[in-house]
């Protein structure tokens, strides 16, 4: 039965491990749950926030409402074929633990995802993506209640609009569906996606490659590159790498041929957040008890008891240098509550 707690702490709800209270806390392990508590308390004007992991996001105060945390567990094949599975997933999976699940039964299409902090349930609201792959490529569907009609609802993968780091739970879903389930097609035939970073030359120190092989690689290559929020604490990549037109990237490289870019279709050109930050001075950088990273500069730590609104600060001031030296818009992967 869930119950419903006052005044409780979030502190280990979100891994910048900053601390912070919540007004209202209400965990949620079935779907009935869910239901019977939307029966009776319906949140039409109630102020309200659906956290799952806590890996993508930053309390900046105390939170005056509702936190509603879905517990929801389980895996299983609902469906199978010569070529694939498709793989029903509860929103409080631990996201890594699931890509374990998958590899270890030679199901492919996660593996670059591997290391990733968070669980299932977030994974297609953020559109969670690395190495040359994104969540939105091997999600076929989800499962969600809605908040206003308290049923159940099904989206395709169609419905969910996803882009970089985006998808319409972000944007006009918001906070309108509690996600139950995540439907992920995996292949039991994979193509490796082997393109991005140094998964090529790390591999040469096996014997082959496999999908248990691509994640060992990764989770070393994440490893020597984020720091672990169980020792620091941090929620990863905290800006997106923005994505601009090609006639103001080519400007842009014309005065700074060093910015590292990537190049995504004939009119548009995804830069280096991480280089700019460095370049503006910010690596390694600390004011009060919030920083910059020492090793990565696109990730803003807790270097002790910071609190919300210095983290929030921080970024802010690094998004000001940005714009100014360069001109770029950086935007937050980080959600700001």
């Amino acid at each position: 039965m869930a119950i419903l707690h006052e005044n409780y702490s979030l502190k280990k709800y979100n891994t910048f491990g900053i601390e912070a209270k919540a007004n209202y806390f209400i965990e949620f392990d079935t779907i009935d749950e869910i239901q019977s508590f939307l029966k009776v308390h319906p949140l039409n004007n109630i102020t309200f926030h659906i956290l799952g992991g806590g890996s993508n996001i930053l309390f900046a105060g105390d939170y005056e409402g509702i936190i509603i945390h879905p517990n929801i567990k389980g895996i299983e094949i609902v469906e199978e074929n010569e070529d694939s599975v498709l793989v029903k997933a509860g929103a409080n999976e631990d996201w890594d633990e699931f890509v374990d699940w998958a590899v270890t039964r030679e199901y492919g299409g996660i593996e670059n995802l591997s290391h990733i902090p968070g669980v299932v349930g977030a994974v297609p609201v953020q559109n969670i993506g690395a190495y040359g792959v994104e969540a939105c490529q091997v999600i076929e569907k989800l499962d969600a209640i809605s908040i206003e009609s308290n049923k159940q609802v099904e989206f395709e993968n169609f419905h969910c609009e996803f882009d970089y780091r985006n998808s319409v739970f972000k944007k006009e879903y918001k906070n309108l569906f509690i996600i139950t389930h995540v439907y992920f097609r995996l292949s039991k035939k994979p193509e490796f996606n082997l393109e991005y970073g140094a998964i090529q030359t790390e591999l040469k120190n096996y014997s082959e490659v496999s999908l248990k092989n691509i994640r060992e690689v990764i989770i070393k290559i994440r490893e020597s590159k984020l720091p672990d929020p169980k020792v620091i604490g941090n929620a990863g990549s905290f800006f997106k790498n923005p994505i601009v037109e090609t006639r103001f990237a080519e400007k842009l490289l014309a005065k700074f041929p060093d910015c590292p870019n990537y190049e995504l279709d004939n009119t548009n050109i995804k830069l280096a957040a991480g280089w700019m930050i460095e370049q503006c001075g910010w690596k390694g950088k600390q004011v009060g008890q919030a920083g910059v990273h020492k090793d990565q500069a696109l990730v803003l730590v807790n270097l002790g008891n910071a609190k919300g609104v210095e983290v929030l600060q921080l970024a802010n001031d690094i998004k000001k240098s940005v714009l100014f030296k360069y001109g770029v818009k950086l935007e937050m992967e980080v959600n700001a509550i």
